[in-house]
């Protein structure tokens, strides 16, 4: 139970200063590095983001070309995480589950960032393909990082319209803050432990469905609908039954989630390239019916459009199932974690916060019961 002296959820709370990314709720504003959120995500690849947030400033042509080629030696898993991987598939455990064990592997070789960002994909892919009883796809040293991903995924080279559509993707959501994970993160690497200890934490509470969890029933509401004039009766059945309506509304953001719009744009280009329209049409307008409901049962909360909503869309688009939704999320956050990580190191303190203890105070020891 709170008391005066405490905040819940330690909202409120400045725990870490950085130059990593700024979000203001009230403006409906996300600072990567010093870009707004839609023009470092539309433009950049995930390379350059990356790069952006480890050392601050973009990188030089020579340096971009050298990181890529980096990460392209570095994609490959060894058969101890394999073996892992094949344990979790033959158990049909869930793709965020595989991850979080086959992670800790990773320092049986390295503990280092490039080779961590390198190889999380390669870990969702050849896990992905051994529960379709498929073998993992070598990764290719020659693709991009999120073209390399979505070689793996199915064996065929990606055309440009998917590689653009899933970077814009990562590129928006890469780093948010100090959420969940990113504190777990920080609090291991703190305490001068290894970047994977950090990496395995983060991942471990992003598994928690109250971060990670959202965009697939998003997803599933729009299907529900099946059609935008049912929209509206469907929708107040679930407001007047208390349900939460999957993609509305944030913690942070009072107002539109600016990483919404990037997603809604790259959504609409995605269906437009593949020349079926229906779905995005039919998502808008759950959308906007969805907003008009709220506002009206609702009044004040301000309970806007999140980015999990048009996550859904777009990763649907791509052709991913569900359950690769939060994997997909965490192959991009995990370059968020490590900056944060870095950023911790430079100038590290424990991060050890106090409790207020609010129990009992004055019982005492029975001496019948150290006689029982």
């Amino acid at each position: 139970m709170a008391t005066s002296g405490t905040a819940p959820g330690l909202e409120g709370v400045v725990a870490a200063s950085t130059q990593l990314s700024h979000v203001d709720g009230e403006r409906g504003e996300l600072v990567i590095a010093g870009y707004q959120v839609d023009e470092l995500a539309e433009q950049a690849t995930f390379e350059e983001t990356t790069w952006l947030l480890w050392h601050g400033e973009l990188p030089t042509p020579a340096q971009l070309e050298a990181f890529r080629a980096d990460l392209g030696r570095a994609r490959g898993l060894s058969a101890a995480t394999i073996a892992v991987l094949r344990a979790c598939a033959e158990r049909r455990l869930g793709a965020m589950d595989a991850l979080r064990m086959a992670a800790g592997t990773l320092s049986l070789e390295s503990d280092e960032a490039v080779d961590i960002v390198a190889r999380v994909p390669t870990i969702i892919a050849s896990y992905w393909n051994l529960r379709r009883g498929q073998e993992p796809r070598p990764p290719r040293r020659d693709l991009d990082h999120a073209a390399n991903f979505l070689y793996m995924l199915d064996g065929e080279a990606p055309d440009l319209e998917r590689v653009r559509a899933l970077e814009t993707y990562l590129n928006t959501v890469v780093d948010h803050g100090l959420n969940a994970s990113t504190f777990a993160a920080r609090v291991i690497i703190s305490t001068g432990s290894d970047l994977v200890s950090a990496i395995v934490g983060a991942l471990g509470a992003l598994k928690g469905p109250l971060h990670g969890g959202a965009p697939g029933p998003a997803l599933e509401m729009v299907f529900e609908i099946g059609d935008a004039a049912r929209a509206e009766s469907i929708l107040r059945k679930k407001i007047e039954a208390g349900e939460k309506l999957m993609g509305f509304g944030h913690r942070i953001y009072k107002v539109r989630d600016p990483r919404a719009d990037v997603l809604a744009r790259a959504a609409e280009r995605l269906y437009t390239r593949a020349g079926d329209m229906s779905l995005y049409t039919l998502a808008r307008a759950v959308e906007t019916e969805a907003l008009r409901l709220l506002e009206l049962y609702k009044p004040g909360r301000r309970l806007q459009t999140n980015v999990e909503f048009y996550t859904a869309l777009l990763l649907h688009g791509l052709g991913f199932d569900v359950d690769l939704f939060t994997p997909t999320f965490a192959m991009s956050r995990v370059s968020g974690w490590i900056a944060h990580a870095l950023e911790q190191r430079r100038a590290n303190r424990i991060i050890r916060p106090q409790s207020e203890y609010v129990g009992p105070r004055d019982r005492r020891w029975s001496a019948r019961r150290s006689v029982l």
